[in-house]
């Protein structure tokens, strides 16, 4: 629902505020604090991509991170969604880092590459055609490093999603599109064969909390 043209906006902000908690709280931003401590350090200056970002609460949490710990940082923050880039750039006024443009990730060309690129909880909403090309696309935009974090299907995480959507998420959008999206998200091992159908190589897998999983690539 939150990838229709043109969704209502209360119930868009409502979806995004819910899902910004669940980032917060059940596992996505844990993942990318843990790798900007390895990736990031005291005195860098990096250029940084953040595909399909949504609420725009990861460039967020990415810049507030570099400022405490001394680093510079430029985000390009792209999604593809209209509606939702105007509310991400309202709650983003504070953060002149951070630079927001409606791009669609499949036919992206900013005719150079980023230091680091992040994606995260999107990879789900493509097809396995098109989750390889996604793949191959940030491979190819990431300089560095690429890291792409997303759910895993799995019984015990269609379980937890059906329970927290019935009890505290139950806003329609965001129990609609999150029982959705652990449903067509990629096991484990799919998710792997998608990473070498895309040509990766030397890239890590691996599991994190709260029915995660990462891969990652260091240049």
């Amino acid at each position: 629902m939150m990838d229709q043209p043109d969704p209502s906006r209360a119930e868009l902000i409502r979806a995004l505020e819910n899902l910004r908690i669940l980032n917060r709280y059940f596992g996505s931003h844990r993942i990318i604090r843990h790798f900007l401590r390895r990736w990031i350090r005291q005195g860098d200056s990096l250029s940084i991509l953040d595909a399909c970002t949504g609420f725009g609460d990861i460039p967020r949490l990415v810049v507030n991170w570099a400022r405490i710990h001394q680093a510079k940082v430029q985000v390009l923050a792209i999604d593809f969604q209209s509606a939702t880039l105007d509310i991400a750039r309202q709650r983003s006024e504070e953060f002149p880092e951070i630079r927001f443009q409606q791009a669609d990730l499949r036919s992206f060309n900013p005719g150079r590459p980023f230091d680091v690129v992040l994606c995260s909880l999107a990879l789900h909403h493509f097809a396995w055609p098109e989750a390889v090309e996604i793949l191959r696309t940030l491979e190819r935009l990431a300089d560095r490093a690429v890291l792409v974090s997303d759910l895993e299907r799995s019984l015990g995480g269609m379980l937890g999603v059906y329970l927290l959507t019935s009890t505290i998420f139950r806003n329609p959008m965001t129990r609609f599109d999150g029982r959705l999206s652990i449903r067509r998200a990629f096991s484990f091992p799919e998710m792997r064969r998608l990473a070498v159908e895309a040509g990766w190589h030397g890239f890590r897998h691996r599991r994190f909390l709260a029915n995660h999983q990462v891969l990652w690539l260091k240049k």
